[in-house]
């Protein structure tokens, strides 16, 4: 396949790299590399608010979007494009729950009610979202979730707990799954329902990392009422919603790009350090292996634009097994780039920010770090199934 770009494309491409360079300048120091910065530092919070106002701005949160809605019809390889160039960046600004899931997914899913009131204070970058859905007994397999919503009158009484909730302490809002009908199973019988984090009967309480950083939330449900024009779809239909979200959230090229960034520090790390009598960069098997990172980051990427080619010739639905094949690729290659890096760097790898630790100390975090990535938003196994499933038509394991 060609992957070449229009004048037009690049051009476009350009001002977004040209905004993120200057104005990433601006970032904390402890913007890192993570979500737990973003959602777990006061200062890094305030910045990520400035810049989604920033980007609200320009139009660059919702471009892909229909015009009445906050948008400007603009092609998906537009916003495409603008994520590759965030991720390479390191940018702030772009809600992952809000943006990069649930509006996709009213635009699909919702009546033209929820249309009006929820994607142009999105596209405005002013109501911030959380993903309510995993349950202490069901993450992967979230079909068997348990969080119970009742029908009284013109509300629903939900009552549940959800866990690993990220970034529920900044939120605004929440977009929920919740069982409406307890007689029918597995996703029979779930709802999906948009609730303001401030209604009465929410809870929410810190899951701390082992290092501190506060990314996570225990949210528990009491008598929530949720109104019942909040729900999404039809009632009981829910979970064809989530898998909605779901398929909007992968093409991965955001960190195939923050890997290409990784990958040029750490070269350049290796050129300037010397063990010995000489640089890192001159130590064969040290070569090796970021060569390897070069070829599996470029087939990443080429992955990414054949997913995106992908769903605007065939749509969405049927580019869901790629996107699953994107994610499995990116989330491990993330691992193995993480696991590189300290093997290289060697024991000053384990050294938090100090005069003495490499590049600020980011790989300490990342070796801690890079496996959630793997399960978090379907594990690796989960999307190998969906690969086989939908992609190559075998039948299902579960």
């Amino acid at each position: 396949m060609n992957f070449a770009l229009t004048p037009e494309q690049e051009a476009l491409k350009k001002s977004f790299g040209d905004f993120f360079r200057e104005e990433m300048k601006n970032a904390p120091p402890e913007w890192g590399t993570s979500m737990e910065a973003m959602f777990g530092i006061d200062v890094c919070w305030e910045f990520h608010k400035r810049m989604a106002k920033k980007l609200a701005a320009r139009g660059w949160l919702s471009r892909p979007w229909p015009r009445e809605y906050g948008g400007e019809d603009a092609p998906l390889i537009e916003q495409f494009l603008f994520s590759e160039v965030m991720g390479y960046y390191r940018g702030a600004g772009v809600d992952p729950w809000g943006i990069s899931m649930l509006a996709p997914t009213l635009l699909v899913s919702a009546n033209e009610e929820q249309k009006k009131e929820h994607l142009p204070y999105i596209a405005r970058a002013e109501r911030f979202w959380t993903q309510l859905w995993s349950e202490p007994e069901a993450g992967s397999d979230l079909a068997s979730l348990k969080t119970r919503a009742v029908r009284s009158g013109d509300e629903y009484i939900v009552n549940g707990q959800k866990t690993w909730t990220s970034g529920a302490h900044r939120a605004d809002w929440g977009f929920l799954l919740a069982r409406t009908d307890p007689d029918q199973k597995r996703s029979r019988g779930i709802s999906f329902f948009l609730v303001d984090m401030k209604t009465p009967g929410i809870t929410i309480k810190p899951i701390l990392s082992l290092e501190g950083s506060h990314l996570f939330n225990e949210v528990f449900l009491d008598d929530v009422r949720i109104p019942a024009r909040n729900m999404v779809g039809e009632e009981n239909q829910g979970w064809l919603a989530s898998q909605m979200t779901s398929n909007f959230e992968r093409s991965m090229i955001m960190i195939f790009s923050f890997l290409q960034h990784e990958l040029e520090e750490i070269v350049q790390f290796c050129k300037e350090t010397r063990r010995g009598n000489r640089t890192l960069a001159e130590d064969p098997i040290i070569r090796n292996r970021l060569a390897q990172m070069a070829i599996e980051i470029e087939v990443g990427r080429a992955f990414s634009y054949s997913v995106v080619w992908n769903q605007i010739k065939g749509g969405i639905i049927a580019a869901g097994h790629l996107a699953a094949a994107a994610k499995v690729l990116a989330t491990e290659l993330n691992q193995r780039m993480s696991y590189t890096g300290s093997q290289i760097i060697g024991m000053y790898g384990q050294v938090k920010e100090s005069k003495w630790a490499p590049m600020q100390g980011k790989y300490e975090k990342e070796y801690q770090q890079c496996v959630s990535l793997n399960m978090g938003g379907g594990t690796s196994e989960i999307m190998r199934n969906l690969v086989c499933s939908l992609g190559l038509g075998l039948p299902r394991s579960w």
